[in-house]
């Protein structure tokens, strides 16, 4: 920002005859260096905007070099090195067509604020003032009309030349608005001067409005991004309350909540419960097999007295 606003002193200071010479030298070295730094700058920012995916290829860098931003950097880089190659025996601005080209210059100012964030706020603050900005504005034009109509009447009857038309009236009317007072133009008339006495505190108090309005919108908008960043400050801190509360309240015992870390914290409670249906599965386990060994114990018991008394029988049955 220093440089470009250092150069623009300099060039200012080259149409003064007195300090033409030592400007138009140091203005020299000042302009090579700015053209090979906003060169290089826009080449790379048109190179590395194929970061962004709706800016890949070459579609996008298309795109991106339409941007108004890319379209401004592009007039500052042409423009100064048509200044920088015109210029003859280091005399920058040497030539009347050169001279032309300085107002491009001065979009460099518009490089210090690349992302607009100033023009966003001030559209954002006529945006939400509107309506008070209109009525005020409408008011106020219509008693420039009016009081520049009849000042204009009362000059033009009394022969003064200078409110020989409508238009010194319209030209008297906006000066006297705007508090500039050239006085170039005055009514002369005692009926001209008490409708300008009028008009001039009917416009204080009506032209003055919108200037407090948009300083009151400046003031409640840079309240509210100040709050807006105390907020943003503060969503962090809510955030990790919020965390620990919740895993307060899944690490509680009574807690139904499965929380997802609980897999990894060591229990020493629910190692025991483990080991404790382990144990009681074990014991269910050997109840089972001594009821079976005991039913196949008695089974075999059985079916042995079976075949016993059923080879008896046959005996006896033999010998008789």
């Amino acid at each position: 920002f220093m440089m470009v606003l250092i150069c623009l002193i300099f060039s200012v200071l080259s149409t003064i005859d007195q300090y033409e010479s030592f400007a138009n030298e140091t203005l020299f070295g000042m302009e090579i260096f700015l053209v090979c730094f906003f060169g290089v700058e826009y080449a790379i920012r048109l190179w590395s905007a194929g970061c962004r995916s709706k800016y890949m290829g070459l579609h996008g860098r298309i795109r991106f070099a339409r941007k108004p931003i890319s379209i401004i950097d592009l007039i500052v880089v042409v423009a100064s090195c048509v200044v920088f190659t015109i210029g003859s025996e280091g005399q920058v601005f040497a030539t009347s067509a050169i001279r032309g080209v300085r107002f491009l210059q001065i979009l460099r100012m518009l490089h210090v604020d690349r992302q607009g964030g100033t023009w966003r706020l001030l559209g954002s603050v006529i945006y939400l003032h509107r309506q008070e900005l209109i009525t005020t504005l409408y008011i106020g034009f219509l008693g420039l009309i009016f009081s520049s109509y009849f000042v204009y009447l009362a000059e033009r009857e009394d022969g003064k030349a200078d409110f020989a038309s409508y238009a010194d009236a319209l030209w008297w009317g906006v000066i006297t608005v705007m508090t500039i007072g050239y006085g170039d133009k005055v009514p002369q008339t005692w009926m001209g001067k008490i409708v300008a006495s009028c008009f001039a505190v009917f416009a204080i108090s009506f032209f003055a409005l919108p200037a407090g309005i948009l300083g009151s919108g400046f003031a409640l908008k840079v309240q509210q991004k100040q709050r807006q960043k105390h907020f943003n400050r503060q969503i962090p801190a809510a955030a990790t309350l919020i965390q620990c509360l919740w895993r307060c309240y899944a690490a509680d015992h009574t807690s139904k909540s499965e929380a997802t870390w609980k897999i990894h914290v060591h229990d020493p409670s629910s190692e025991e419960n483990v080991l404790a249906r382990v144990a009681r599965r074990a014991s269910l386990t050997l109840r089972k097999r001594r009821m079976s060994r005991l039913d196949s114990a008695v089974s075999n018991h059985f079916h042995r007295e079976s075949v016993s008394s059923i080879s008896y029988n046959d005996d006896k049955s033999g010998s008789g």
